[in-house]
């Protein structure tokens, strides 16, 4: 089957996280419930962990190790079934970073420059900052079209990064007179890719909070679910009846877009329902349809990150899978630029 935007090229789906630990109910709805939904749709659909990027800042090595197999239990618990899905983590595919070097002989140097998430990393000291956090744009395309994926979900965060990998295939294709790489398509996610903190509005929920109170945590039990939601911060008001109504409410909208994101319903649905209830009433309902759709996922990263063998094998099986696919893409890139083997 060949893909409508990309003719020639078989659907494939894309995407990773970095094992960075802590992850969230951001996490779930901006990323991994939509992972899990792309399955059997049409398309293959190849889920990475992404540990090359996570070492553009250094890691304690034990710390990551761990990480890794829990950001794996994390994709299994959400839905994203190996039988289905590739699942592997991006070094054990070495196709990943050899490809990352060849765009870098692409990627012009300013376009690194202009990437937002580096100037947010490296900050006032970038000169300090690892080159490979300059560069890992590059490694991210190489990620991508290294597959030749035709689509990748993308939330708002990612868009910049999406454009540069086009761009980079769209020079390549160029600049060797081929149509070797397909121009991704972003998949724009829905309601809630942005989760905000239960006790600020205006901030994304993030594992780097200092108060615990401001995240549910994948690995929350039912009863900490439950305590967050009732403890969330909200005003007086009750809830508007129109969108428009949430307006210079931020904690309010993201309650609700947190209800609309776990019971799959938009916006205006759930204001349907609960317009002129107060957070007396809404909250309880809240804190239940959480634990209904949260805990299951926490017991079952449990269960699984008990057994660190059976992660490590399904981790090197989707490797397996993967270098199917890289081998002769990867060969095929030589090819074209004149390497000789």
């Amino acid at each position: 089957m060949s893909d409508p935007i990309n003719p020639g090229f078989t659907p494939r789906i894309f995407s990773g996280i970095q094992p960075s630990g802590g992850l969230t109910l951001g996490n779930y709805l901006g990323a991994l419930k939509r992972f899990a939904a792309l399955q059997g749709q049409g398309a293959e659909t190849v889920y990475c962990i992404v540990d090359l990027h996570a070492i553009t800042v250094w890691q304690d090595p034990q710390m990551l190790r761990a990480r890794i197999r829990e950001a794996a239990a994390a994709f299994m618990a959400s839905g994203v079934d190996p039988a289905q899905s590739i699942l592997f983590n991006q070094s054990q595919v070495s196709a990943h970073a050899e490809m990352a070097w060849l765009f870098n002989t692409v990627a012009r140097v300013g376009w690194m420059y202009r990437m937002t998430q580096f100037k947010d990393k490296a900050g006032k000291n970038s000169e300090n900052a690892s080159l490979g956090l300059l560069a890992y744009p590059a490694l991210m395309a190489a990620d991508i079209l290294t597959y030749q994926a035709t689509a990748v979900p993308v939330g708002e965060d990612q868009k910049q990064h999406l454009e540069l990998t086009r761009d980079i295939a769209a020079k390549f294709n160029h600049d060797y007179g081929v149509g070797h790489f397909p121009i991704t398509e972003p998949l724009i996610e829905g309601v809630a890719t942005r989760v905000m903190s239960l006790r600020d509005g205006s901030r994304k929920m993030s594992k780097s909070d200092p108060s615990d109170a401001s995240r549910i945590n994948l690995t929350d039990d039912a009863d900490t679910i439950a305590k967050k939601i009732r403890k969330a911060k909200t005003d007086a008001d009750a809830l508007p009846s129109e969108v428009d109504g949430l307006k210079d409410r931020p904690e309010a909208r993201n309650l609700v877009n947190i209800f609309a994101a776990l019971n799959d319903q938009t916006v205006e649905q759930v204001l349907a329902d609960v317009g002129g209830q107060q957070f007396g009433t809404f909250k309880p309902k809240l804190a239940e349809l959480a634990v209904a759709k949260m805990a299951p996922i926490s017991t079952r990263m449990a269960e699984l990150m008990a057994d660190e063998a059976e992660i490590d094998r399904i981790l090197a099986h989707g490797a397996t899978q993967a270098r199917e696919i890289t081998a002769p893409i990867l060969k095929k890139t030589y090819e074209i630029v004149g390497m000789v083997g």
